[in-house]
């Protein structure tokens, strides 16, 4: 009995780590996709400084805000199987 529950374990952690690559993979994709929308107005061979720095900027944001969501996503999920 206690092989079935180490076997399930295993399985729910490399689910956890495919749903993990897939969302930052998500992540990267919504990040690239806005940015270059928003700082590229004009797409040509290469980047101007200024579009540079606009997309830097705005990845940065990007992630200051997933990061954002990803802590108070994890303080509820923690307060959840608290009270259960």
């Amino acid at each position: 009995m206690a092989h079935s529950t180490v076997d399930k374990a295993e399985l729910m952690d490399q689910v956890k780590q495919q749903i993990a690559v897939a969302n930052a993979q998500e992540l990267l994709q919504q990040m690239t996709t806005k940015c270059f929308k928003k700082c590229v107005s004009k797409p040509g061979t290469s980047l101007d400084a200024s579009e540079q720095k606009c997309v830097s900027l705005c990845m940065d944001r990007f992630m200051d805000s997933w990061n954002l969501i990803s802590r108070a996503y994890g303080q509820r999920l923690q307060r959840e199987q608290q009270r259960g």
